[in-house]
């Protein structure tokens, strides 16, 4: 079977999906670099990265939004609640855990 170049060609959605699940995916990996390296200036440098890829990754999706291509759903109500519940349970967790390292207890 001959493949012919409109067989092996992206449409503008497929291209612009293609391109925006690389950022997406370059995202993930900065992320993990950031928050497992060590040094001083690899971290900056990562963290620089994964701003520059963010920035890139909202203008993927803001191309594809304006053309119809990606629309993101409102958040409901009960869920963002349910967010902003979880994340401040959270936020009293590691302030209660690290007032009790800080004071030398055990936790």
């Amino acid at each position: 079977m001959k493949l012919t170049k409109s067989d092996t060609t992206l449409n503008e959605k497929d291209a612009l999906q293609d391109m925006l699940d690389g950022e997406k995916a370059l995202m993930n990996l900065y992320t993990t670099a950031l928050y497992e390296g060590s040094g001083k200036n690899m971290r900056k440098n990562f963290a620089e990265n994964l701003a520059a890829i963010a920035q890139d990754q909202y203008t993927l999706y803001q191309q594809m939004s304006s053309r119809g291509y990606y629309e993101a759903p409102p958040a409901k109500k009960d869920m963002i609640d349910k967010a902003c519940d979880t994340f401040k349970k959270q936020q009293k967790e590691l302030k209660k855990k690290s007032t009790g390292d800080a004071a030398g207890g055990k936790q």
